[in-house]
């Protein structure tokens, strides 16, 4: 991928992995720009999220993001606070986290997932106006949609792994 590949990939959108009725709907903060280049969710190579999928026992071996639709068949799927491409998070605006969330709001209640798990507890504080969140449980919910604030850490994707697996 050339730089001029990356460059050209600012701001498309690269579409959900979704179905209704998800254990986990992974949310991550925006696509990067080899993300929206290949069409492959946390595409950068040394991006920790399918390691740590994997570290935290959501799929019995590591995935590449280019194996992203198998996914569904572990009840999992993936989508973002804000659907643009860009180089870098901090490229994008409150109001585009805002919006995101609003739309991420209708979304959840479309698919109705058990779990929403936002990678990155920033962006939830600026999506959902909870400037006081914590890593970890939300006390918010959408419709029956619980809510987890995500590191990048295998520990914590693990405490979510077993919150799922309680019911």
């Amino acid at each position: 991928m050339t730089p001029e590949d990356l460059e050209a990939a600012r701001d498309r959108l690269v579409p959900d992995v979704v179905a209704d009725g998800l254990d986990v709907l992974f949310c991550g903060i925006n696509p990067g720009l080899l993300t929206a280049a290949t069409g492959h969710h946390f595409a950068r190579p040394g991006n920790r999220f399918w390691p740590v999928l994997h570290a935290s026992g959501f799929t019995p071996r590591r995935l590449a993001p280019a194996e992203q639709g198998e996914l569904l068949a572990y009840g999992l799927g993936i989508t973002n606070v804000v659907a643009r491409a860009s180089a870098r998070a901090d490229e994008l605006t409150d109001e585009e986290y805002r919006e995101g969330g609003r739309v991420l709001v209708e979304k959840v209640l479309l698919l109705r997932p058990k779990w929403l798990a936002i990678a990155g507890v920033t962006a939830y504080r600026v999506a959902f106006g909870d400037k006081k969140a914590k890593i970890g449980p939300q006390e918010r919910t959408i419709g029956e949609t619980r809510i987890w604030a995500l590191p990048r850490m295998a520990e914590e994707y693990g405490r979510l792994r077993a919150a799922v697996s309680d019911g």
